[in-house]
């Protein structure tokens, strides 16, 4: 391309969602390979513990492949195709990207609260024993350890076994090989990847910022470049200098886009330009979701003001505790907030709320219910009930449907 394409905001925000895997609906049953394959297109997948639904992790690849096996991931995890570390926050990513993070396990205090170095400097001998003991007796979970000493409830008070595998996580000592009940398994580094070596393999904080930028331009796909350090939360990224050389080499391009002004486009996406792509997928989106998890840009692209309100305190809530954006045809609709009944086998709708503007046109009641009755389904429950919503939508959802209807 060697001229300025104006693009509408609707292409706009088609081109991102096709860079996120969420253009079009899946066209066929998802195989353990499109789990990795999601995993890549998005660079990272965000992790969170929160299992009102389905965990976050989970309900962002199923709003991508559809009813996936959640032990995909795992099973993924185990082979060694993915790891965990700190990128955007926790999160999996692909085992080849390993080099792009080992530069922040040299320097673990810049990580802020997790990682502790008075904490390992006072436990330092405690800290030994626990090495010698993983290196002797294999992986080992915080639960392997009991508690014996007092501590009271929350984030800060971990008993002082977790603490410890906590930080060597962080430092890089130990890695997550398996997941037990959503709990992590670690195991030392050099078990895990017996043949990886810093001079040999690793890059330095300079190259892997910039490749981290460049994974970041690729899976947005578009953006402004005040977008861009969020993604792998870079405190400091030299994006003119990161601009210059992309442009320079091709890879990507300035654009006009409506409302929105510059933008920059991945010469991935430039093939879709001729053919504008129409989005003709609906589903929920996870709270933690890349679409979403960063307010200002999902506010810029989709007029969508979010805010994760999960670690809010219930009373300043404005809508509800893990509150899922509904994405249909390229446009962020509506939000609902879920609860997953178990026992019942019921996912509780508590609430559904519209975007300004929304029309409740036929197209967009049924495909609507249509992702939360597959979601349901997939979560394994047989009905759903909805217990707030705006009038004119139960009047055609009706409040309580099964998911085998």
């Amino acid at each position: 391309m060697s001229t300025t394409a104006y693009l509408s905001l609707q292409t706009a925000r088609n081109l991102h969602l096709a860079a996120q895997g969420l253009l079009r609906s899946p066209v066929r049953q998802p195989r353990p390979e499109d789990l990795l394959a999601a995993i890549r297109q998005m660079s990272l997948l965000q992790i969170d513990t929160i299992n009102v639904v389905a965990r976050s992790p989970y309900l962002v690849l199923f709003s991508r492949l559809g009813a996936f096996a959640p032990h995909w991931l795992e099973d993924a995890l185990a082979s060694g195709a993915l790891f965990e570390y700190w990128a955007h926050e926790a999160c999996f990513i692909p085992i080849e990207d390993y080099a792009l993070l080992r530069h922040r396990m040299w320097q673990p205090e810049k990580l802020g609260w997790k990682y502790n170095a008075q904490w390992m400097t006072e436990h330092a001998q405690e800290i030994a024993t626990l090495l010698e003991h993983v290196a002797t007796h294999g992986p080992v979970r915080a639960a392997d350890f009991k508690n014996d000493r007092q501590t009271k409830p929350g984030w800060w008070s971990w008993k002082p076994h977790k603490r410890h595998l906590e930080n060597l996580f962080s430092a890089g000592e130990l890695m997550v090989v398996a997941r037990h009940h959503f709990q992590r398994v670690y195991d030392l580094r050099h078990r895990v990847l017996p043949d990886w070596n810093d001079a040999e393999h690793a890059l330095s904080e300079a190259d892997a910022v910039t490749e981290m930028l460049n994974r970041s331009a690729r899976s947005l796909g578009i953006f402004r470049a005040s977008w861009l350090p969020d993604y792998y939360r870079l405190k400091r990224a030299p994006l003119t200098a990161w601009l210059n050389g992309a442009q320079a080499r091709g890879d990507i391009v300035r654009v006009e886009v409506e409302i929105l002004g510059e933008m920059w486009l991945h010469h991935s996406l430039f093939t879709l330009l001729d053919t504008c792509p129409a989005a003709t997928h609906t589903t929920l989106l996870s709270p933690f979701d890349p679409v979403v998890w960063d307010r200002r840009r999902a506010r810029e692209l989709f007029n969508f003001d979010y805010r994760i309100e999960c670690y809010t305190p219930a009373a300043k809530r404005q809508y509800g505790y893990f509150v899922l954006p509904v994405l249909h045809r390229g446009v962020l609709k509506a939000r609902l907030d879920a609860k997953m009944s178990r026992q019942a086998q019921q996912l509780v709708v508590r609430g559904v709320w519209l975007e300004a503007g929304v029309r409740l046109s036929t197209a967009f009641l049924k495909e609507v219910k249509l992702a939360i009755t597959r979601f349901a389904r997939w979560q394994g429950a047989h009905e759903v009930i909805v217990e707030n919503a705006p009038a004119a939508l139960l009047d055609v959802w009706t409040a309580r449907w099964r998911t085998d209807s």
